[in-house]
């Protein structure tokens, strides 16, 4: 561990803003990714990861996860569908639906009737809007789902997407 290292103290301590700073614009593509950010930051493999499962321990890093530009991709048809399930059946239908290996993405929300009576969410992408609702009409019919009302909603525009801000954006 290097004293002489321009990310530490006079004292040989680690500043951690420079990895948290790094970290917010993802891994590094590289086969060891630890070890790139390590060496931007004056720091070891082991610091890094020892930061990293510090900060998760504490909440600052909720999870690690990949974030895909799927409109880049060319997943273009992008359906929400919403679910009209009674409150009783909705855990058991959001854990069949989640299972699902078309579905992405599968969560509850609070019913806003009687304007907006849905309470399960799920996602489906693809490149086709007639392969994913061919991708759903086979999901209705597995799981059964034919008498319950439900929307298709496909997206019109891909938001930006971005990973985790440990930083103030007035910091290094």
């Amino acid at each position: 561990m290097s004293l002489t290292s321009p990310h530490r103290d006079t004292h040989g301590e680690v500043d951690p803003q420079r990895l948290r700073a790094l970290l917010e614009g993802g891994l590094p593509l590289t086969e060891r990714p630890w070890q790139a950010l390590a060496e931007q930051c004056g720091m070891s493999e082991a610091e890094v990861l020892a930061w990293v499962e510090r900060w998760q321990r504490e909440g600052l890093i909720k999870r690690m996860g990949l974030v895909v530009r799927h409109h880049a991709l060319g997943i273009r048809a992008n359906a929400m569908v919403v679910w009209d399930l009674p409150d009783a059946a909705v855990a058991e239908v959001g854990r069949r639906l989640a299972a699902e290996p078309a579905v992405t993405l599968c969560y509850r929300r609070r019913r806003c009737s009687p304007e907006w009576p849905y309470n399960l969410f799920c996602m489906i992408h693809g490149t086709r809007r007639e392969r994913v609702l061919a991708v759903l009409g086979d999901i209705i019919e597995r799981q059964e789902l034919q008498d319950i009302p439900h929307r298709v909603l496909f997206s019109l525009k891909a938001y930006k997407q971005c990973g985790g801000r440990y930083t103030r954006e007035d910091q290094p």
